[in-house]
């Protein structure tokens, strides 16, 4: 039993020096159609920055959403992301997607609605 403890406190004496994060900054993002159920396969593009957001061009991160609508994107910087989403004729153009600045170390959630 000493012997985990003193494993287990080495781990997080080096994790604290090293500055290793547990939680990395992540976002889940949820797509839903127009009502309310998710929507898988759908692909999922993050932008920095409005001028790649309105080019189309540049994605910070790229995903499609699995099975229960979900796609998480990690290791992201704490800012706010221009989201564009679409699977066939469905999208969320017109909505202006974007989210609120996102908790460094958290796991930041936003559902989007696409029609």
């Amino acid at each position: 039993m000493k012997r985990v403890l003193a494993i287990i406190t080495l781990f997080a004496i080096v994790a604290v020096t090293s500055g290793f994060q547990l939680i990395k900054t992540t976002l889940s993002v949820t797509v839903r159609d127009e009502v309310g159920n998710t929507v898988d396969g759908a692909t999922v593009r993050l932008f920095e920055n409005e001028e790649d957001y309105k080019s189309e061009q540049h994605a910070a991160m790229e995903g499609s959403t699995d099975a229960k609508g979900v796609v998480k994107f990690k290791e992201l910087k704490a800012i706010a992301y221009f989201v564009i989403v679409a699977k066939g004729d469905l999208d969320n153009s017109g909505g202006g997607e974007r989210t609120t600045k996102l908790e460094e170390k958290k796991v930041n959630k936003v559902t989007i609605i696409i029609q």
